[in-house]
């Protein structure tokens, strides 16, 4: 028995499915790559929001805005928090947002039994050497561990937030 053949919608169909325009500042789901190594990684990091309707929270650095419009591919506004200081920033985040860290830590909760986020959720990311510096991982909530099978200690910080994102935000 063969399967029937797969539907495979056009781009207009697509398009009619999804937000009219970008949204401005849904502020339900922020990733914040906080430390970050590469420009690459922003711009996916924005796409990868744009996808989920979350923010993307940055350093003023000097090249991530540069960063940030290269890897905006989709060349409409998106939102972005600019942060000036990490570590202040997260603390005044934790009064009203559950501030979870991904990174392998005790008690870190698999990526598997992760529920979508019921509160405003901001996602921490860390350095792709380095994590998440150890001043910071005292402001988070909790963690979420990503698990690998490989030889590899953890994956690129843009797929590993857009792992996080989608599971937060209830797509997968």
């Amino acid at each position: 028995m063969t399967a029937p053949p797969l539907w495979v919608r056009s781009r207009t169909e697509l398009r009619r499915s999804r937000r009219r325009r970008a949204h401005s500042c849904w502020d339900h789901l922020i990733l914040a790559p906080l430390w970050p190594k590469h420009g690459v990684n922003l711009g996916t990091l924005l796409r990868t929001c744009d996808a989920v309707g979350a923010c993307l929270a940055v350093p003023r650095l000097r090249w991530v805005p540069e960063a940030l419009d290269r890897g905006n591919t989709l060349r409409k506004p998106t939102c972005v928090h600019w942060v000036n200081d990490p570590l202040t920033w997260l603390d005044t985040q934790r009064a009203d947002s559950d501030v979870l860290g991904v990174e392998l830590a005790d008690e870190a909760v698999r990526l598997a039994d992760l529920a979508p986020a019921r509160r405003r959720t901001v996602v921490v990311l860390g350095h792709e050497s380095d994590g998440i510096p150890a001043d910071a991982t005292a402001l988070l909530h909790r963690a979420v561990e990503i698990p690998m099978l490989g030889t590899g200690l953890s994956l690129n910080v843009a797929v590993a937030g857009s792992l996080v994102a989608y599971k937060l935000a209830g797509l997968v």
